[in-house]
């Protein structure tokens, strides 16, 4: 699978279900599943944290990584 650069963000908010939401740098919000933060190898993310996305061709959230 083909992805898309990096891009960095910050957690804006944590979900029960283990899905995050991030605000990315250029003012984007985006929502990640639980399994894209576990791809990353994440036990939990709290808000203000700053990560990675890696994402696909279609711009989905393969991953949550720790920042670059």
């Amino acid at each position: 699978m083909t992805e898309h650069p990096r891009e960095q963000a910050t957690v804006s908010a944590h979900h029960p279900d283990g899905s995050v939401t991030v605000l990315r740098d250029d003012g984007v919000l985006v929502d990640a599943s639980a399994q894209a933060v576990a791809e990353g190898g994440w036990r939990s993310l709290r808000p203000g944290q700053r990560v990675t996305l890696v994402r696909d061709t279609a711009g989905t959230v393969r991953g949550v990584l720790l920042p670059a």
